[in-house]
């Protein structure tokens, strides 16, 4: 799922900026402007993933006007959740399978890792880069 979600960037007094994810209540900062961006694309894509695994529902980013003083800039940052989870979650999850006897021992002797001929195998199929 991918959405825009409207951030809030100020200048901070000590220099960079802090940046606030507005409707989500969400906080960061950076050194830069393009900084500012991905440090808030970061923490909505955790955030988001965070929520998903809480079975909870990620809301559609806020729209409409965003009430803000002259030295603030307002802009807009796009995450894309699978993506995102596919980039950054890397649990693993134990899985139990049935291979035939022979498979068994040549796979062996090749010295072949199981785990990473699945990975490997599931992306290819799944088309998963």
């Amino acid at each position: 799922m991918k959405d825009l979600y409207p951030i809030l960037i100020t200048p901070a007094e000590e220099g960079g900026y802090t940046v606030h994810v507005v409707g989500l209540e969400i906080d960061t900062q950076g050194d830069t402007l393009p900084e500012c961006v991905e440090m808030a694309r970061d923490a909505i894509g955790i955030w988001g993933i965070a929520q998903e695994d809480l079975g909870h529902a990620i809301p559609n980013g806020f729209v409409g006007e965003i009430p803000h003083r002259p030295d603030q800039i307002v802009t807009l940052v796009d995450v894309d959740f699978t993506a995102y989870r596919r980039a950054h979650d890397m649990r693993t999850i134990r899985k139990n399978v049935t291979i035939p006897s022979y498979l068994n021992e040549l796979a062996e002797q090749a010295g072949l890792n199981f785990s990473q001929v699945l990975q490997d195998a599931l992306k290819t199929r799944l088309g998963v880069s």
